[in-house]
């Protein structure tokens, strides 16, 4: 995973949001299809709740699922001022090929695997989320949009979040066998891959080839 998160750091989106050369109809088309995504997202994290051994991690999935509906719409509200002159709302009628292909890998996963492998298939936008936002938190943006965003995933109350999930991946990972353990590496790979064909798909905001 690290050589991705490397290239994730690197990534022009990314360094773009810090030195707010990231151009406004990126940022509108990430949110739109962020949107998209938070919605399947939910529907993954539902199904993680659901596989989940224990009342704690049930309860704590479930949560997680009604907040990502939650951002959703808080998107959609917050941002909409600030983006009506970008395209958002052409942006937001079609999920992008990369977000299909991100959420449906992310729903098959949860759907048919257990526990542990939903939970792998899922962490990545977590950690990642976390991780980016810390690393642009230090320097933050000079636009006060990006800024916004960048508080949102690398502030304590985020971190926290990700905290609690490490602590249950964990917690699988000290009874895990071998053939479980590396269905997770896997599935933590490939999603982190999809987190960098998201950023990438924003900045050259993806249209449908056909």
């Amino acid at each position: 995973m690290e050589p991705v998160f490397k290239r994730i750091l690197g990534h022009p989106f990314v360094t773009g949001l810090t030195d707010g050369s990231l151009p406004m109809e990126s940022f509108a088309y990430y949110v739109a299809q962020d949107a998209h995504y938070l919605r399947d997202y939910a529907r993954a994290l539902a199904m993680v709740s659901a596989k989940a051994p224990g009342e704690a991690s049930v309860a704590m999935f479930a949560a997680h699922a009604q907040g990502a509906l939650e951002v959703e719409q808080q998107l959609h509200a917050g941002f909409a001022r600030d983006l009506a002159d970008t395209h958002a709302e052409e942006f937001a009628r079609t999920a992008s090929p990369a977000t299909v292909a991100y959420t449906s890998y992310l729903l098959r996963v949860c759907a048919l695997g257990d526990y542990a492998q939903a939970l792998a298939a899922v962490l990545p936008c977590y950690w990642i989320y976390a991780e980016v936002g810390a690393a642009l938190a230090r320097h933050s943006s000079p636009n006060p949009l990006y800024a916004r965003w960048i508080a949102t995933y690398g502030g304590e109350e985020f971190a926290a979040v990700v905290a609690a999930v490490l602590e249950a991946v964990d917690i699988v990972g000290e009874t895990a066998g071998p053939a479980q353990v590396a269905a997770m590496r896997e599935h933590v790979l490939i999603t982190s891959k999809y987190e960098w064909m998201f950023w990438d798909a924003g900045l050259r905001r993806e249209s449908w080839p056909v």
